[in-house]
């Protein structure tokens, strides 16, 4: 009767394969859905979890997959009590079903008491408990999309190997790895040759028309010290949409003069689209004709402002050292990329290193031909991306202050960022990674600070010539997320938890992994002073590097009160 069905009816019998589980890999599917529900960086939502959840899961079900196969051949074959009755059989099954099904449930309760802990922690409202239950449906479907795809991959190798052996009567086992090496050969030239390109060039098709458009409300500069006015010698509708935002905003001399209580200059601001020039050359020639006819070498401060992918300038961090130096500020940056950061890093992080060290080389190239009286001071901020990006151009600490850099502001830097994971890597011994320090502190130092007073103490002197700031938060994604998270735990949570992290969190192998990328794609979602949002606080990093001479707790105080007053128009990459 099996034989006729099996005959007639091959896709129903196909259909069916795909249902039946592995009991095994069900038992570690729940263990591995269970870990994912424990506390990672940022707090997640139901979706998210039940995203994160059904990987990890259908990881571990295939891992128990593994197991049970490898102890079935080897541990229980011939053995006398193996395999047990059809009744003892069917009773463990269902007991592991039983207990896999009720485990998963009863953790979602934890589950949710730890997301409103962290939601609490940064100030956000938390999950309620039925709600976060719906955790479990999205993590079944995400699971069995997932073994169905293996499984389908599973079938293809053996329809494979089957033709092997007829055709050329190849031994089982040598068809199995050819099949299983043709496969996986497909499978990468398909995820890197069709899927990875076919991504990037949708994403470009979508972010690009963006980059056309001008955000409601943001009109021409008529000032000459912006790029995009009538005099630029880059036009205003080559800028980009973030270009654009950023020349024609910030403070004029006029709102200057308010804050400050006495005559300020008007802020340069310079700035050069992916469509100001042909050629990366050609448009760092446009920018530094830009430099030249602005007048930004005569200014006190010239800020080098390596971008993120779109080509966003944080408005806090350029708006608050227009403020400190009263509009005797010329910052310059350029853009790279028609895609958000995330996309960028992922897709093309190089394209970004490439480009921050162009742009750098390119403007501290001509500030050197002035006389050294003549040079203003000579400053560098990166945010994100753009932080991993300014690091391109040092080979290695020493080299900022060699060039001249009196002041560097390194805002959330990705942990691929090649300076930043050398010093970490050296730090003085005893130090935490959070917040390590090198050679005592003499040029570099690091913050996770979220006060104001606790940023002025970690940065407070003697610090004497080049000033070299790293700002990262405990509970900073981007900062912390590196694929070595897969199958080693790094020292950040080896060691105590940082100002913002969980004391839950515990690092599982594959799971962290998948938690913390989770937790990128909220990273700017949560408020001020968590996660890859540092908000106002860039302020206090910018006084603890570049502060005028004279500047006071009251300055600094003066200036947020004014950045908090002008944020209702700050844009977000």
């Amino acid at each position: 009767m099996t034989a006729q069905v099996e005959k007639r009816h091959p896709l129903y019998l196909w259909a069916w394969r795909m249902v039946r589980l592995d009991f095994v890999g069900i038992a570690f599917g729940a263990l591995f859905f269970c870990l994912s529900l424990t506390p990672s960086l940022l707090p997640r939502d139901w979706l998210f979890q039940g995203l994160i959840g059904g990987l990890n899961a259908a990881i571990g079900y295939g891992i128990g997959v593994f197991i049970g196969r490898m102890c079935r051949r080897f541990l229980l074959r011939r053995r006398s009590w193996w395999p047990p009755s059809r009744s003892v059989l069917y009773a463990m099954k269902a007991a592991c079903v039983a207990l896999s099904a009720g485990a998963c449930l009863l953790m979602l309760i934890p589950a949710a008491r730890w997301q409103r802990e962290l939601s609490a922690a940064v100030g956000m409202p938390g999950p309620e408990t039925p709600g976060y239950l719906r955790t479990l449906l999205v993590a079944v479907l995400v699971a069995g999309s997932c073994v169905a795809v293996a499984r389908v991959l599973i079938d293809l190798i053996k329809t494979i190997a089957r033709f092997f052996i007829r055709r050329w009567r190849l031994h089982d086992e040598v068809a199995l790895f050819f099949g299983t090496a043709i496969v996986v050969a497909l499978v990468i030239t398909l995820v890197n040759g069709v899927l990875v390109r076919g991504f990037l060039a949708g994403a470009n098709r979508v972010f690009q028309p963006q980059n056309h458009t001008t955000r409601p409300g943001v009109v021409q500069p008529h000032e000459p010290e912006r790029s995009g006015s009538p005099e630029s010698f880059a036009p205003w509708d080559t800028l980009g949409y973030q270009g654009r935002n950023f020349v024609a905003g910030g403070p004029r001399a006029e709102d200057l003069t308010r804050i400050n209580g006495r005559p300020a200059k008007e802020p340069i601001r310079v700035y050069v689209g992916l469509q100001t020039a042909d050629t990366d050359e050609a448009r760092m020639a446009v920018l530094l004709s830009e430099l030249e006819r602005t007048g930004a070498f005569d200014r006190e401060v010239l800020v080098i402002i390596p971008t993120t992918g779109t080509g966003w300038v944080n408005p806090i961090a350029a708006r608050a050292v227009e403020m400190m130096y009263n509009g005797d500020t010329a910052l310059v940056a350029s853009q790279y990329s028609f895609l958000p950061s995330w996309i960028s890093f992922v897709g093309d992080r190089e394209k970004s290193m490439i480009s921050g060290r162009q742009m750098i080389d390119a403007v501290h190239q001509r500030w050197r031909k002035r006389p050294p009286e003549r040079r203003p001071k000579l400053m560098l901020y990166g945010e994100s991306l753009g932080s991993m990006a300014g690091q391109a151009a040092f080979g290695w600490l020493p080299d900022i202050s060699e060039m001249g850099f009196s002041s560097v502001l390194w805002v959330g830097p990705p942990n691929a960022s090649p300076l930043w994971r050398a010093i970490i890597q050296r730090r003085d011994p005893g130090t935490p990674e959070v917040e390590p320090r090198y050679d005592n502190g003499r040029t570099v130092r690091f913050t996770q600070a979220t006060d104001p007073a606790e940023i002025a103490a970690d940065t407070a002197g003697p610090w004497e010539g080049t000033r070299v700031l790293f700002m990262q938060h405990a509970s900073d994604p981007v900062v912390w997320w590196s694929q070595d998270l897969l199958f080693s735990r790094p020292d950040w949570l080896r060691e105590p938890p940082g100002r913002d992290r969980s004391p839950s969190m515990r690092w599982y192998p594959i799971i962290t992994f998948w938690q913390v990328s989770a937790d990128i794609t909220n990273a700017m979602s949560v408020p001020d002073g968590h996660g890859h949002n540092y908000g106002e606080y860039i302020l206090d990093g910018w006084v603890a590097v570049a502060a005028p001479e004279g500047w006071t707790s009251a300055d600094t105080e003066r200036i947020r009160a004014a950045l908090r007053a002008m944020r209702t128009d700050l844009d977000d990459d």
